[in-house]
């Protein structure tokens, strides 16, 4: 059962809107590759705002996922992409519909 997932705001450092969208999007091969990632999402709030969203069944997923490739990535680009470091939050679900 997926009941963990983590929760990442991220702000783009002006004139880095694009570039922030196409990384996340660039990261879709990486979380396809992690079988202990439910599900992944990457988000667009506004214009300078995204996120990701992702979700595990047990903890130890969930820090796998964190320590992973995606996280590495990210780290290593935020200070050209982001304006602050990333908000990180780990949520629990209350209930989920996934796909299979």
């Amino acid at each position: 059962m997926t009941k963990l997932a983590l929760f990442v705001r991220l702000e783009a450092k002006p004139g880095q809107e694009a570039a922030l969208a196409e990384f996340l999007a660039s990261a879709l091969p990486l979380a396809n590759e992690e079988s202990g990632t439910t599900a992944w999402f990457a988000l667009k709030f506004g214009p300078s705002t995204f996120g990701i969203f992702d979700a595990f069944a047990n903890e130890a997923d969930r820090e796998a996922h964190l320590n992973g490739a995606i996280a590495a990535a990210l780290m290593a680009n935020a200070a050209t992409l982001l304006s602050s470091p990333p908000n990180i939050e780990k949520v629990d679900l209350l209930a989920a519909k996934l796909p299979g």
